[in-house]
């Protein structure tokens, strides 16, 4: 029986390993579509209010003398 107990941990050992396998090799392409789509939305708003800073900036009048 203790020999039985042996075997079993390497086959436990190969089936954690065929699980994490499949799970690295998984397709992952639907993930990097969204989060590329939300990089852009955000250099979008960042140069919305870089735009917006550099507008008030020219308008503030507190550089002139």
């Amino acid at each position: 029986m203790a020999s039985l107990a042996w075997l079993l941990i390497p086959l436990f050992a190969a089936i954690g390993a065929a699980i994490w396998g499949s799970w690295a090799a998984r397709d992952r392409t639907q993930g990097d579509i969204s989060e590329l789509a939300g990089y852009a939305r955000f250099r979008e708003a960042m140069d919305k209010s870089d735009r917006a800073r550099q507008k008030e900036k020219a308008h503030s009048g507190s550089d002139a003398v």
